[in-house]
């Protein structure tokens, strides 16, 4: 199998980390997963159609959205209403909870930064 065919199998967020060797906050992944593998998911088909000449620069590509869309969430970027809300149809903090208020799983990412711990895995593909 080829580095890119083992990309392409990848299906949870901190595989994404692991294939490309990157560091990472385990809690803020597990707290941001799906806003994380949005972003990234759009990078990647960004990709779609251009010439990279080859499959390791094309994963270079990858691996560098990833940095990227990482550092946008650690650096305390979040989704605005209008983004979640046109990813869910309807607003909702959490799989579990209706209202970030009657969330009992809001904890603090990081700089002030609160997000809720109950989401699910996700991944895109």
């Amino acid at each position: 199998m080829s580095r890119l065919e083992e990309f392409q199998s990848l299906t949870d967020t901190e595989e994404y980390f692991e294939f490309f060797d990157l560091e990472y906050d385990e809690r803020l992944v597990y707290v941001k997963r799906f806003h994380i593998m949005k972003k990234y998911g759009e990078m990647v088909k960004k990709a779609e159609g251009h010439d990279f000449e080859n499959d390791e620069k094309l994963l270079d590509y990858y691996k560098f959205a990833l940095i990227s869309v990482y550092k946008n969430f650690e650096n305390g970027y979040s989704p605005s209403a209008a983004e979640i809300w046109d990813t869910f149809g309807k607003p909702s903090a959490c799989s579990t909870c209706s209202t970030s208020t009657s969330c009992n799983d809001i904890e603090e990412v990081s700089n002030g930064v609160h997000s809720c711990t109950s989401q699910s895995n996700l991944s895109f593909n």
